[in-house]
């Protein structure tokens, strides 16, 4: 199966956050979709491997920040590339706390919703939350990210292979890999020599 067929569905990106006692954490997902209108209820799929992921399942609360297109990649590596097990992703990090005690990231989000949850189903790699929507609020009008939006204008795009260094037959198409073709060099495949090369 082509993998990336998963990258056309239209999903969203959320920053994730929880809170269990005194630590607060975050991660991203891509899965917050409404489930229902009456009463308000939202699904939400998070990573078993995450440690928000844990915190949600202990403590049954959690909040989504609705990343915008004003997002930069240094967000989605904070919260996204790195585990709150080890590192406090929130120590530097400007938030407020919803009604439910839980942070809300407002930079570079348009919204959030904070959920409550109602049920849990085991999915293998990730748990599936049901969740009340207890509380939300708009921050702004910038449009949500969207994954396909994250693809095309905030994940980097890989560096361009560097251009090998050689020389190419202009008769048979040989390449010779090098900085400098020796004068007395004869093609292997056309036996041509070295005057019939340029450079790459």
């Amino acid at each position: 199966m082509n993998m990336k067929a998963m990258q056309k569905l239209s999903y969203g990106l959320f920053v994730c956050t929880a809170r269990d006692g005194s630590k607060d954490n975050g991660c991203i997902i891509n899965t917050v979709t409404q489930v229902a209108s009456e009463p308000n209820t939202i699904s939400i799929a998070v990573n078993k491997a995450n440690f928000t992921c844990e915190m949600i399942d202990k403590t049954g609360v959690f909040n989504v920040s609705i990343l915008s297109e004003a997002a930069t990649f240094d967000t989605f590596k904070h919260f996204g590339f790195q585990s709150g097990r080890t590192v406090d992703k929130m120590a530097d990090i400007e938030f407020s706390r919803a009604e439910n005690g839980v942070a809300v990231i407002r930079n570079h989000c348009n919204g959030y919703l904070s959920g409550k949850v109602l049920y849990r189903l085991d999915l293998g790699s990730h748990l599936l939350f049901i969740a009340e929507v207890t509380d939300g609020d708009v921050f702004d009008d910038t449009p949500s990210a969207t994954y396909a939006y994250y693809f095309a204008n905030i994940k980097p795009k890989p560096a361009p292979a560097p251009k090998k260094k050689g020389w190419v037959c202009t008769i048979c198409g040989y390449i010779y890999e090098g900085e400098e073709l020796p004068a007395d060099f004869v093609c292997p495949l056309c036996k041509h020599p070295a005057s019939d090369f340029k450079p790459l």
